[in-house]
């Protein structure tokens, strides 16, 4: 078992198949739920900015997307065991990557997709083109803006964003993605939502995102991501927690990552009062 630098298991292989079914079928023994407990919270987001701002159709932007499973699950008001059992239902599943994007555009359009527009944002150029092609995903930037800035092309893809959102990547993708998000909007502030493990420190983001404008709170309670792999990760991650100063709480010692809701929207000017 191979671990990452942080102390987890490295599961990098799984954003890289040609379809999902590996993903899940990883993810299905430990728990993975955090996209599930995200959905309300998504949901009513959308619902306030069209409300708020008079947008038909909001556009989100997913960042580290993978196979567009917030995108499904907003878009098609489905169910995480609902896709366990569809891309992971055990056995042998003879079905071929064509079979399953045939399944999953027939389950798209009858579903009636929620009146939300999804664009995702990963380094995994596989799983964003079965996500697209699939119609969880609308459209896609496949670019590593911790690496490089959005070239003409990904900007385009990426302006016009209204909520940007993310359930696990923080952490590994930090506030220099976020930034030049954010400065592709060509002035505009889309409003934020984020699921960032408690292993991983906010402030800076946090700091980030107030310069340009943004005032973020975070939503009481936590929410669990998955269970630790093994007895090993769980004992690296805790390490590396309280070497950073966090201490473990219920969900950890119980056997399961946890993960903290940060929202940010732009500053308002305070109005006087006459």
């Amino acid at each position: 078992m191979r671990f990452d630098a942080t102390g987890k298991v490295s599961l990098d292989h799984i954003y890289t198949q040609p379809d999902p079914r590996p993903y899940f079928t990883a993810l299905r023994p430990l728990g993975y739920t955090v996209p599930q407990h995200a959905k309300p919270y998504f949901a009513k987001l959308v619902r306030e900015y069209r409300d708020t701002h008079g947008v038909a159709v909001p556009q989100v932007l997913d960042v580290g997307c993978s196979y567009g499973i917030n995108a499904a699950l907003l878009k098609q008001d489905t169910t995480m065991e609902a896709l366990y059992e569809h891309y992971a239902p055990g056995g042998e599943d003879r079905r071929t990557r064509a079979d399953l994007l045939a399944e999953d555009r027939a389950r798209a359009r009858s579903r009636h997709p929620a009146p939300v527009r999804v664009v995702g944002l990963d380094t995994s150029a596989e799983a964003l083109s079965y996500a697209v092609r699939a119609g969880h995903l609308d459209d896609a930037v496949h670019a590593d803006l911790e690496r490089e800035e959005p070239t003409a092309a990904q900007r385009e893809l990426l302006a016009g964003t209204d909520l940007v959102v993310s359930t696990g990547c923080l952490g590994y993708v930090t506030e220099r993605t976020l930034t030049r998000v954010v400065r592709a909007q060509g002035g505009r502030r889309p409003w934020m939502a984020h699921f960032v493990l408690r292993m991983f420190p906010f402030d800076p983001i946090a700091r980030a995102l107030a310069a340009l404008g943004y005032r973020t709170t975070r939503v009481e309670g936590l929410f669990p991501q998955r269970r630790f792999a093994s007895a090993q990760e769980q004992e690296r991650v805790l390490a590396g927690m309280a070497a950073a100063g966090v201490a473990p709480g219920d969900l950890e010692a119980d056997g399961w990552f946890a993960a903290q809701l940060f929202l940010s929207r732009p500053d308002e000017p305070k109005r006087e009062r006459p």
